[in-house]
């Protein structure tokens, strides 16, 4: 049977297709369609939204399976010939031209030179940028082109007078952080960023010939022994009467489980996707009280947008916390669909976050028990589809966990409320560490956004580190630690990520991306650092407000 043809789409048809509402994205040169599947998604809508208007080569090869990305190939519309030169997507704010009573609609096919080719898109696929769009920045045009830039070619925060509400000093801090990542990282330019997607690609052979993809099941063997460990001792301490140690072995076991669950989620077991979700869903739902579904929706967002203030669930704890000033402007969550308010709770959160950090993460699992429960109870996965029975097998999963945990052990077995209570409080707090290597990975790394054209590889060295630890301690971090090869091929096994970290650096010299690797205890000593200089930054903010606030002189702050 012949393969079917498809026509040559042009980049103002295109946009017009987005302009009326389509879910359209480009993979491999064609084009795709993806209304009919958002709603069937596994990985939940949000994550396609944010690649409608973009080349999803990358996003897409990384995160799904061969056959899945056989079975997208039923929404081809079209093809593109030539580069294509991403938009905004919608849900970023980006905005686009409907086709309606355009003359040139078909004449526009985006051939023109890469200069002018990227800032046309920028500017007409969303609103200005305080970073990009100032027509004296030269934030775009980097070393190669113009020399060295001197560091006055941005304002320094100190030299910033108060506007009305102390945005300016904001907007400064963006732009001196956006300056600063385009200066460490290379060129955004498209002959620079093309070679690195190329470099990386190939990468991505050469690790499938070397059978990095393929999983070492002796290794899950080793993790089922430690599992099957921990569960007894936990046990054989609650018969003794022993509740302390039998919690402290529970929510060892409860960590441990989580490496598991991640693998699951990403199809790095089986590679198949029922048989891993439904592994993922007993891990997960039935022995830890967790949500795959949920964890699956909003981990595919956290790898497309990593450490985006406005997009990624994964750095939105207001008002508890924040690892960017960028929150202070009240930046409302595309995935949570709410604004999240710099109110009165986070100015005094965030004043004394560094102090805070850690006690609030003995507590995080309660968090997700509340973001699982919301996921199932309001049901935001997918109804209909190849997918539709997990949400089912999950809420059976969440009966039968609440069952034996709350009224089979902390009811029935511990004899008094104190010792419920502390039992309870034990063995939630211990697993705290996953909550922290999580953060580790991200929470130090940029936060900028550097526009729309920087590539899929780039972008997650840029924001994500590694941690160095010895290999004996691996299953202490259950592959964690490697969250940069993590996130640059999120479906290889984690026992074979150390063997791709060598892989990994070498790729990273040879395209001149810093590869940012810390130890356990620096890494953490740089996560309370920006968490200090995020509330450093927001106590400047109220001086700047309380200063405007009480000045008859709102553009110099002098009283008379």
């Amino acid at each position: 049977m012949a393969e079917k043809t498809y026509s040559v789409l042009s980049r103002r048809h295109i946009e017009g297709l987005i302009a009326e509402g389509r879910t359209i994205f480009i993979v491999d040169q064609f084009v795709f369609k993806a209304d009919p599947w958002l709603q069937y998604h596994p990985g939940g809508d949000k994550a396609i939204l944010h690649m409608v208007g973009r080349d999803a080569t990358d996003e897409v090869t990384a995160l799904h399976s061969p056959e899945a990305r056989q079975q997208m190939n039923k929404y081809r519309i079209g093809r593109i010939e030539g580069r294509w030169t991403n938009f905004t997507p919608p849900i970023q704010g980006g905005k686009f031209r409907p086709l309606s009573g355009d003359k040139n609609a078909e004449d526009d096919n985006g051939e023109c030179d890469h200069t002018s080719t990227a800032t046309s898109s920028l500017l007409s696929s969303r609103d200005p940028s305080p970073v990009f769009d100032n027509t004296e920045s030269t934030v775009r045009k980097r070393r190669a082109d113009d020399g060295p830039r001197s560091s006055a070619s941005t304002p320094s925060v100190s030299s910033v007078e108060p506007d009305d509400d102390g945005m300016s000093y904001l907007d400064t801090l963006t732009k001196e952080k956006a300056s600063l990542d385009l200066e460490k990282y290379p060129s955004l330019d498209f002959a620079t960023q093309d070679a690195i997607v190329t470099k990386y690609r190939d990468l991505d052979q050469r690790i499938r010939a070397e059978g990095l993809y393929q999983c070492n099941y002796g290794a899950y063997a080793i993790e089922v022994t430690r599992y099957s460990i921990l569960f007894g001792l936990f046990g054989l301490f609650l018969h003794w009467e022993w509740y302390v140690l039998s919690a402290v072995c529970l929510g060892a076991f409860w960590h441990q489980l989580v490496f598991t669950a991640h693998d699951a989620g990403h199809m790095g077991i089986t590679h198949g996707f029922h048989t891993d979700t439904v592994i993922g869903i007993i891990i997960a739902d039935f022995l830890g009280g967790l949500s795959l579904g949920w964890w699956k929706r909003n981990h595919n967002v956290h790898h497309i947008v990593t450490n985006a203030p406005e997009h990624d669930p994964d750095i939105e704890h207001m008002p508890f916390m924040a690892v960017s000033h960028r929150f202070f402007s009240s930046m409302r969550s595309t995935y949570y669909d709410h604004v999240m308010e710099y109110d009165a709770v986070a100015k005094i959160a965030l004043r004394i976050q560094p102090y805070t950090y850690y006690i609030l993460l003995l507590f995080g699992r309660l968090n997700l028990y509340r973001l699982s429960w919301d996921y199932l109870i309001v049901g935001r996965g997918p109804r209909k589809g190849p997918a539709w029975w997990h949400r089912w097998l999950e809420i059976t999963g969440q009966v039968f966990f609440w069952t034996w945990y709350f009224y089979g052990v902390v009811y029935l077995t511990i004899p008094n409320n104190w010792d419920r209570f502390v039992f309870f409080l034990v063995s939630h707090m211990v697993p705290m560490p996953v909550h922290a290597q999580i953060c580790l990975s991200h929470f130090a790394m940029s936060t900028s956004d550097l526009g729309p054209h920087e590539s899929f590889p780039q972008k997650m060295l840029r924001t994500t580190m590694d941690v160095d630890c010895p290999q004996w301690l691996d299953f202490f971090h259950g592959g964690l630690q490697f969250q940069v090869i993590h996130h640059l091929y999120p479906r290889i096994p984690r026992h074979n990520l150390r063997r791709t970290q060598k892989l990994v650096q070498d790729f990273c010299n040879d395209v001149g991306i810093p590869y940012a690797l810390y130890g356990f205890v620096d890494g953490n000593r740089q996560v309370v650092g920006t968490l200090a200089d995020v509330s450093r930054q927001a106590a400047i903010l109220a001086k700047c407000q309380k200063v405007i606030s009480t000045s008859d002189d709102p553009i110099h702050g002098h009283s008379h």
